[in-house]
């Protein structure tokens, strides 16, 4: 059983990045080293890892990265800062009146 991760990186321009790898290590490496050059984070060095959880199930890994990444950035870092009690609130939509 392979293990597959889905994790947060915090940029150097204070942006998110939502990424899912099997090997989280060599995926940092590749973020660090700008790996990649027309990768969102390689203008965006250093970037910090501020979240990864681990799955056992690809597929199921890939689809909690997609929801994430349509997250507001408050819901995003409530989710890193491990506030899961504030989740569901921040997913509500605010309408204005």
């Amino acid at each position: 059983m392979q293990i597959s991760y889905v994790y947060i990186l915090k940029c150097a321009d204070d942006s998110y990045y939502t990424g899912v790898t099997s090997n989280l290590e060599q995926r940092m490496y590749q973020h660090d080293s700008a790996y990649f050059p027309d990768c969102y984070t390689a203008p965006r060095r250093p970037v910090e890892l501020v979240f990864y959880a681990e799955f056992t199930n690809i597929g199921f890994a890939i689809d909690k990265e997609k929801q994430i990444k349509k997250w507001s950035r408050a819901k995003k870092e409530a989710l890193v800062n491990g506030n899961y009690d504030e989740l569901p609130n921040l997913a509500k939509k605010r309408f204005e009146k």
